[in-house]
């Protein structure tokens, strides 16, 4: 998704991601039309958006390592990079063990911050740094990040309803952010949703054919993130037929709100109970 297309915000446009000047309309990316409309408004609070969700991501996986050391689990580079179950679970990781054992409802949003290690950290933040910008464009920060971690929710819920009994990770949230561009591609229909439809779908099969090829891999969080995707951007709607209101900010607050509270709460009671030292 490298080369993907973008409508130009003057003349609405299809035009190439990479194109610096649109070639119906002549407007430069440097010009006016572009700075207030395709970067102020999406590009500059969504790109913020985007790194503040990845450096919580990064934080809560070095805590986990941290956790999992103090534990004496260090023995080798691999192990140094993986933190434990135990730590894992004392965080927030989800499933019907801290469901149904613990009542930890509350780790269907705590969970998808939480990685198993350094190489499903780095092919997560990957997959969001690609395609959280173009949920953005189209849907706007606040629904971006409303998608994300309800998406994310649903995606352990039909994982938990599934009975997987322990999983972790960004990638039903992520798979909720692809939904939501299948939503709007086939809603929005004409070349430039056809092409949205076409690229995403070529994502979601490859996901699938990932899922099945690998092993410990939790497709029903992928496949549960996805259709809560499409389902949230049909209730919420995308910039072209809804802009982004107040309701759809408090919602994202309240999201933050709730994300920020719980995984502070966790490393808050872990650190001053000092577990793992």
């Amino acid at each position: 998704m490298t080369q993907k297309a973008m409508l130009c915000p003057r003349c609405r446009q299809l035009i190439g991601s990479e194109e610096s000047v649109c070639s119906w309309c002549g407007a430069q990316r440097s010009s006016a039309w572009w700075r207030p409309t395709a970067w102020v408004q999406g590009g500059v609070d969504g790109a913020w958006l985007v790194k503040a969700i990845i450096t919580v991501n990064i934080i809560i996986y070095a805590f986990s390592i941290i956790l999992s050391m103090g534990r004496g689990n260090a023995a080798g580079l691999l192990s140094m990079l993986s933190p434990d179950q135990t730590g894992l679970m004392l965080l927030g990781a989800t499933g019907t063990v801290p469901i149904d054992g613990y009542n930890g409802y509350w780790t269907v949003i705590t969970a998808n911050y939480l990685h198993g290690g350094i190489l499903h950290l780095i092919f997560n933040l990957m997959a969001l740094r690609q395609i959280a910008p173009w949920v953005t464009q189209e849907y706007g920060p606040g629904r971006m990040f409303v998608i994300y971690t309800l998406g994310g929710v649903c995606g352990y819920l039909v994982s938990y309803l599934a009975g997987v009994p322990f999983t972790i990770g960004a990638s039903g949230a992520i798979c909720s952010l692809i939904g939501s561009l299948l939503y709007y591609g086939r809603s929005r229909g004409g070349v430039y949703g056809a092409t949205v439809f076409r690229e995403v779908s070529g994502w979601v099969f490859g996901l699938a054919l990932f899922g099945f090829i690998m092993p410990g891999i939790n497709n029903w969080a992928h496949g549960g993130g996805i259709v809560g995707g499409i389902v949230l951007g049909l209730l919420l709607g995308y910039d072209e037929r809804n802009k982004e209101n107040a309701l759809h900010r408090l919602l994202a607050l309240l999201c933050a709100g709730a994300t920020v509270g719980l995984l502070g709460w966790r490393i808050f009671v872990l650190v001053t109970l000092g577990i793992g030292h």
